[in-house]
């Protein structure tokens, strides 16, 4: 062979290995840290999150949650807060927030692995799926202000690691 045609080879090959290490670079995970509206809380989220604010009813208290939320290979981590006017009240949105989880998921709850930043662990399915679901959350109150954070998507699809980074990231204020 001639020199050129090894040398166009090795430039070809050093060329594929290079994109190969690109793309083995690029995160599926591409954390960052996230602060919420008005800085009421921190978290690191795998994606560019999504933020939304919409009236709930949590057992006959109607207020607005605010959702913040981002999606990786249909995993969704989000973390979702309450403003209780009654500050006496915010165990009970918070126990009404659970609820409403897992009834849209159909889902039962699991024991959790103590010692985690998972509080709750429960399976279900949508509505149109036979396939598992998999709910993660982690549940706290402070002050006047109930938070969510949770993780849920095909029981298949859920890393728990990246899971476990998400959780023991957020933090109130």
């Amino acid at each position: 062979m001639s020199k050129i045609v090894v040398a166009r080879r090795g430039a070809m090959l050093a060329l594929l290995l290079s994109v190969l290490c690109l793309a083995a670079c690029s995160p599926k995970y591409n954390w960052r840290e996230v602060r919420g509206k008005d800085a009421r809380f921190v978290v690191l989220l795998p994606d560019k999150p999504t933020t939304l604010t919409r009236d709930i009813n949590l057992d006959g208290i109607t207020v607005a949650m605010t959702m913040t939320a981002a999606e990786v290979d249909g995993v969704n981590f989000a973390v979702g807060y309450v403003d209780v006017a009654d500050g006496t009240r915010a165990a009970a949105a918070l126990n009404a927030m659970k609820t409403a989880l897992i009834g849209n998921i159909h889902g039962s709850i699991k024991p959790a692995t103590p010692g985690t930043a998972i509080e709750l662990e429960a399976l279900g399915h949508r509505n149109d799926s036979s396939d598992a679901l998999l709910l993660l959350g982690h549940f706290e109150t402070k002050g006047n202000r109930a938070y969510q954070v949770i993780v849920l998507g095909s029981e298949k699809a859920v890393i728990r690691d990246e899971a476990m980074t998400f959780f023991n990231s957020f933090k109130s204020n």
